[in-house]
């Protein structure tokens, strides 16, 4: 389970799901310090994610569930948060470690 609280204004968490499809290409050119944007699903998913974007709009990732379990909720609502690359791990690294961002709201 997550350690971050709902409602903390900041916050670092690692990307899910950056193994799948061309996500690693797009990883792979991220550096620290890149802003990222977060999407939420749209209303209606029953278990919505947030997604996390490299500019331009090409899909990194998601965030973790005990993340998107409130996190999604508050951003469907009109809550915006942003995001910066914070690290990224060797390609050695698992997967769900491999990329940390900070998030904060704005």
């Amino acid at each position: 389970m997550s350690s971050i609280l709902p409602d903390t204004p900041s916050f670092e968490t690692p990307v899910y799901g950056t193994v799948f499809g061309e996500r690693a290409r797009v990883v792979h050119r991220l550096r620290e310090g890149d802003q990222l944007i977060l999407v939420p699903d749209p209303p209606g998913v029953e278990q919505p994610s947030v997604w996390v974007h490299a500019k331009g709009g090409d899909v990194v990732g998601h965030l973790s569930p005990d993340v998107n379990r409130w996190l999604a909720p508050r951003m469907m609502e009109g809550a915006r948060y942003g995001a910066r690359v914070r690290s990224i791990g060797e390609p050695g690294t698992e997967s769900w470690k491999r990329l940390v961002i900070a998030v904060r709201r704005v």
